[in-house]
């Protein structure tokens, strides 16, 4: 393979794990809010950081990886393997963790008790990066899986992996200030985690939906929201 053909595989693969660390990005954004302010970009750090030696872990581990995908046992002639479970469980906690977040959102709270329930809802970094790392197993599962099938070089996807995340590093912050800024992109982003935890689910169950589809209807309603915002604040005052 010429070098042209190294760094074109090394950059599909990049691309492909920026693609699918959107919804990584996302979920870190939403838990690191939790935190407090001086600790956030700590929190977004170390889930990123953690979803790359993760990933690279996985890709270092490729006996095992693909044992993963052997049938386990047959419920009403329908196979699930090590992989199928493991989705189906991260599905099951990002529908969980969405529908409590949305919850809290949705609802209403007097200030006089927020501000004294205020010290309750900050969590903890460790409770973060933990339910980080329980996430990032499944969503480096479904990369991993996907750049073996794309190239055979480890060296070409670990360098891909780096790449995407030190990108990711740099725009997180950014993502997560979007995101909390504006509550009904927040809305939007936490309805983006469900609808990826029922594609989890279903992958499982080995009903396979292209999350194109749920990609172009989240950065259609991105798009729509945004004009939203625009018309609502024409000045652009915050």
């Amino acid at each position: 393979m010429s070098g042209i053909e190294l760094f074109i595989s090394w950059l599909t693969l990049t691309a492909l794990e920026i693609v699918l660390g959107i919804d990584n990005i996302v979920f870190i954004a939403i838990l690191s809010g939790k935190l407090p302010s001086e600790q956030q970009k700590k929190g977004r750090t170390l889930g990123l950081a953690l979803a790359m030696a993760t990933r690279i872990a996985l890709l270092l581990s490729l006996t095992w990886i693909m044992t993963l995908t052997r049938p386990l046992f047959t419920v009403f002639s329908l196979p699930f393997s090590g992989k199928d479970l493991m989705l189906i469980t991260g599905g099951l906690f990002l529908l969980a963790k969405s529908t409590v977040e949305i919850h809290g959102q949705m609802e209403e709270m007097p200030a006089h008790e927020q501000r004294r329930t205020s010290s309750f809802r900050v969590v903890s970094l460790a409770s973060v990066v933990l339910q980080i790392a329980l996430i990032d197993i499944v969503f480096s599962i479904d990369s991993v899986i996907t750049a073996v099938g794309l190239s055979n070089r480890i060296g070409i996807m670990i360098g891909a992996i780096v790449a995407a995340m030190v990108i990711m590093m740099i725009l997180s912050e950014r993502v997560s200030r979007f995101i909390h800024r504006h509550p009904t992109i927040k809305i939007l982003a936490l309805s983006f985690l469900l609808l990826i935890g029922v594609l989890l689910i279903a992958d499982g169950f080995s009903l396979h939906i292209p999350r194109g589809y749920v990609y172009f209807a989240m950065a259609f309603s991105t798009f729509v929201e945004t004009l939203n915002m625009r018309v609502r604040n024409p000045t652009g005052q915050r």
